[in-house]
């Protein structure tokens, strides 16, 4: 590997905000399967890949990154105010354009199944795209929850490699 390559490879690596951004989007992710079982009390795995449900990865993943950039950089920093304001943008698209979109979907999917007696549900459309303002509420409190003690008390993932001695700088 090119050794400029290398290196930049190993600050993606001590990047602690993105690393514990990106845990909590995994751990929002995956708890939609303990949801799903107790909610709906059926075991599936397709919601690991799905968008929508309980809780909103995206606004876990936002939040989450944003409450690390402050950490960071301090909460009266510039890149800390984007970072909130994307968060903020995402988060009101999960629960409004998207949901939106979804629930229209729903309802497209309603009158062709209505109408024709050779409805193909392979070509009915996704209804689960957005989130409810609870699903975004609860991803959102996930997020610097995760991240927050992530940063704080575990650091980079070059530091976790560093620790358990799979890398020495």
């Amino acid at each position: 590997m090119n050794q400029g390559l290398e290196i930049q490879f190993i600050h993606i690596l001590d990047n602690a905000v993105l690393a514990w951004g990106l845990a909590a989007c995994g751990i929002a992710q995956f708890s939609k399967l303990f949801f799903e079982l107790i909610f709906n009390q059926r075991w599936r795995l397709s919601v690991l890949v799905e968008t929508g449900g309980m809780p909103s990865s995206h606004s876990a993943l936002v939040t989450g990154t944003a409450a690390g950039v402050g950490l960071q950089l301090g909460f009266d920093d510039p890149v800390f105010a984007l970072a909130s304001t994307i968060a903020f943008i995402v988060m009101y698209d999960a629960s409004g354009i998207r949901r939106s979109a979804g629930l229209t979907a729903a309802k497209v999917n309603q009158i062709s199944k209505d109408n024709s007696s050779e409805f193909n549900s392979e070509a009915s459309l996704k209804e689960s795209l957005g989130h409810t303002k609870i699903e975004v509420l609860v991803g959102s409190l996930l997020g610097p929850s995760v991240a927050l003690p992530g940063i704080c008390l575990i650091g980079s993932p070059l530091h976790i490699l560093q620790m358990v001695g799979l890398v020495s700088l």
